[in-house]
């Protein structure tokens, strides 16, 4: 297909995620839902904190009794009581006297300020019940007390839908009642390779073999994103063979990648496979490495095939496939962060495609300033200068490259989507 064919690659992005939706909501306890997103608000049944509460160790008084208190007139208390986690004092402090109280501890009745223990004096006992107390200071009324709902109140929502949740936030939730959320189910990934010349990792490939490294990568990716990977195995070059493993997995899963056999050659059985039974919504993009990319339906299921080249699977899978798993398990950000930096050298494009270049940004320790440089080598088949990559340099339509110390803007594969830079 010639190259006016071919589509940028948002449009492509935006084929594939409007060709997906969330999966269905699961439950599942409150602190596996960490890294995922609710699919359901969630409201507290109480408040929190249930009841007033002190802030620190220290003494329940009322502020009134303290109002004149100085080094010179210290106010001398009786100790009547102790509040600790998980001891209620049942009685209520009246003029003159104050209460032990230890972090988290409810407020005694009549009491409405808390002093910390460690400007308190012990003038007899030891501090505890039956002890005299002796303050220098007054104190305000609230002062070192946490009020009864200070986080949230009965039935208002304390994480919505949408939102990610963090450790902090499993915490939360359990605190709130909700020892069960619902997020969305992983959606499960089925990833096939395509290639008479691929043997399985644990084998020592014969003259004109290689080793299958895409599915391996492909399903790490997976995994990272946030999704589900099974294998179907390596399909050779044969159509019913290839048929075959793509209607099982279009069966069993909800997404399905291919890796070979998306190019134009004579063995590109999987785009005729694909319009052939469903639909082919684009098999080219604006994009190096990996511009045969073919995304389609094959009965309703999302179909993506990448090309067999190592980087250029993982490049296309980044930038389509890792979005699309986003939006199933109900992200709001599906993109990854970009940042700007200043090239180190020269960068030359001999095409007009748009170029996602490996590159590493870092920080000038002199300057501060982000330096970014490229990998020595661009051949996709390598694996390695991407896994020593941070970042994909971009290098726009249009233009032929750039000089050393131009501005570029570099997409941050290390970094998860919706932060912020």
């Amino acid at each position: 297909m010639a190259d006016e064919n071919m589509i940028a690659l948002e449009q492509a992005q935006a084929i594939v995620l409007d060709h997906v939706e969330p999966t269905e909501p699961i439950r599942v306890p409150c602190w596996r839902a960490v890294g995922f997103p609710l699919a359901a608000d969630v409201a507290t049944d109480i408040d929190l904190s249930p009841f007033p509460n002190s802030a620190m160790d220290g003494y329940a008084v009322r502020a009134a009794d303290l109002a004149g208190a100085s080094p010179e007139a210290p106010v001398v208390l009786d100790v009547i009581g102790h509040e600790a986690a998980g001891h209620v004092f049942e009685g209520a402090i009246g003029a003159g006297q104050t209460v032990r109280i230890m972090t988290g501890a409810p407020m005694a009745d009549g009491a409405d300020a808390v002093v910390k223990y460690e400007v308190v004096e012990v003038l007899d006992g030891d501090g505890n019940e039956g002890s005299r107390v002796r303050f220098t200071a007054p104190i305000a009324e609230g002062e070192n007390v946490r009020a009864a709902g200070l986080e949230a109140h009965a039935q208002e929502v304390v994480m919505r839908a949408g939102e990610t949740v963090t450790a902090a936030g499993a915490g939360l939730l359990a605190s709130a009642g909700a020892a069960e959320v619902e997020i969305h189910r992983r959606p499960v990934l089925g990833i096939i390779s395509i290639g008479s010349e691929l043997v399985a990792p644990d084998r020592v490939p014969a003259r004109g073999q290689i080793r299958d490294a895409n599915s391996s990568a492909l399903m790490a990716s997976a995994l990272q994103a946030g999704a589900d990977a099974r294998f179907y195995g390596i399909a050779t070059d044969d159509e019913d063979e290839i048929s075959s493993k793509i209607h099982q997995a279009m069966a069993e899963c909800d997404f399905v990648i291919t890796s070979g056999g998306a190019s134009a050659g004579d063995y590109d059985y999987v785009t005729a496979l694909v319009r052939r039974e469903g639909e082919v919504l684009f098999d080219r993009i604006s994009l190096r490495p990996g511009k045969a990319i073919t995304f389609g339906l094959i009965g309703g299921v999302p179909y993506l095939g990448l090309s067999g080249n190592p980087a250029a699977a993982a490049v296309g899978f980044e930038m389509l496939a890792r979005p699309a798993i986003r939006k199933m398990l109900g992200f709001r950000d599906l993109v990854r962060p970009v940042q700007s930096a200043r090239v180190t050298h020269d960068v030359k494009k001999g095409q007009q495609r748009r170029f996602y270049d490996r590159a590493r940004v870092e920080r000038d320790d002199a300057t501060g300033e982000l330096l970014v440089s490229e990998a020595s080598s661009q051949n996709s088949a390598l694996l390695g200068t991407l896994h020593h990559a941070n970042c994909l340099l971009m290098v726009p339509e249009g233009l032929k490259g750039y000089q050393a110390g131009d501005e570029v803007r570099c997409v941050r594969i290390d970094i998860e989507e919706g932060a912020v830079l």
